[in-house]
């Protein structure tokens, strides 16, 4: 039986006061596990202690306590712009260089990541998460080549298919065929001798025939898009199976039998805004960032990490934190005058008529003013 009935009357008391989420998942707790009145009291009492250490006091200047509290051990990390993390086969920014990534909401990370998680099917066995793998892996006619030779007397391409690779990425020749197939036209034949492939060519420039072999040997044959590299690993807590892929198509991996989509992500902000949405990306934000800290040894609070992600993502896109996003983009005209670019921004709020309503920080800093933080928020009205 659970401990729900024993302490109902409580339970109804906390709803008003709990946010509703929270509420929500301690009742949640309390249903599944088998406790007793007094265990079950402990847990709401840690649960409202834990809630009520979380609040702030009205005024407390949490931007400037998060850009402390994120800046300082930022300036401690290891100044290191690529190296390995454990994954010999990835060469992955980590420290600073993905901290500026995340912040400047970079279009294109510098190493695109995905991790991929499988079902419960899949994600039991090293064979069936290398079988997904093996479907998510994007694999090109150079990958199945063994020697690629351009005949510049009959002007054509000939590709040596190699058996074995052909075999481990369960790639039939009828495959093959139905594929290059596409490529046929606009002057361009192709002919299949068992393991040969050879393209005709009706041109007799070396330059074109060399970039025509460049571009037929990145022809994909398999796999997804982008998807250059895939490694699959285990996780030593849990033992599950998943595979991290150099290059990111997420959109595509979500389609593949067998992938886990409500755990499969990207490394790629505005891939995932894209794909999951603006709660996924403020979500992986603050996760990447604590991530970052974290591999460097650095312990920050995880709220702080959540109001960086909060100030990217409220308008309802990804936005840098920097003049061409969160800062250039305040409703404050001094305030965004008073970063970077000065006589720009005074200029263009006088040119549309902008008026100053001093409620922030900065604004009321430059104008001599109590700023509306701590005990600037207070105002005392007296009768005389």
């Amino acid at each position: 039986m659970s401990a729900l009935k024993e302490v109902e009357p409580v339970l109804e008391r906390l709803k008003g006061v709990l946010p509703l989420s929270l509420y929500r998942e301690l009742v949640a707790k309390l249903s599944k596990e088998e406790m007793g009145r007094e265990k079950a009291l402990e847990v709401i009492y840690e649960t409202l202690k834990l809630y009520v250490k979380a609040l702030i006091d009205a005024g407390e200047a949490i931007g400037i306590v998060t850009a402390q509290s994120i800046g300082e051990p930022s300036t401690q990390m290891i100044l290191r712009s690529f190296h390995f993390a454990g994954l010999r086969e990835f060469s992955m920014a980590l420290g600073l260089p993905r901290m500026i990534e995340i912040v400047d909401a970079r279009r294109r990370p510098a190493t695109p990541l995905m991790y991929v998680y499988l079902d419960e099917e899949h994600s039991k066995s090293r064979e069936k998460a290398e079988e997904v793998a093996k479907r998510i892996q994007s694999v090109t006619l150079e990958t199945l080549a063994r020697s690629v030779d351009v005949d510049y007397l009959t002007f054509s391409i000939v590709v040596e298919l190699d058996p074995e690779q052909l075999r481990y990425r369960d790639i039939s020749t009828k495959q093959l065929e139905k594929v290059l197939a596409k490529v046929r036209g606009k002057g361009l034949e192709v002919e299949f001798d068992g393991n040969v492939v050879v393209f005709r060519l009706d041109t007799s420039d070396p330059v074109k025939l060399r970039k025509i072999r460049d571009k037929l040997l990145q022809t994909r044959i398999s796999g997804i898009k982008n998807v250059r590299k895939t490694v699959v690993r285990q996780d030593e807590g849990t033992g599950e199976w998943y595979i991290i892929t150099e290059g990111s198509n997420l959109e595509a991996v979500l389609q593949i039998e067998g992938v886990d989509p409500t755990r499969t992500y990207s490394n790629d902000l505005h891939e995932v805004a894209e794909v999951l949405g603006i709660e996924a990306a403020r979500t992986l934000i603050a996760n990447e960032l604590k991530k970052v800290l974290d591999e460097q040894g650095l312990d920050v609070d995880m709220r702080h990490m959540f109001l960086v992600a909060d100030a990217m993502t409220w308008t309802g896109r990804v936005r840098q934190i920097g003049r061409h996003g969160v800062a250039g983009k305040k409703e404050s005209p001094l305030a965004r005058a008073a970063f970077e670019v000065t006589v720009k921004n005074l200029v263009d709020a006088a040119t549309k008529g902008e008026s100053e309503v001093f409620k922030g920080v900065f604004e009321n800093i430059i104008a001599g003013r109590y700023i509306p933080v701590g005990t600037g928020m207070v105002r005392i009205l007296m009768e005389l």
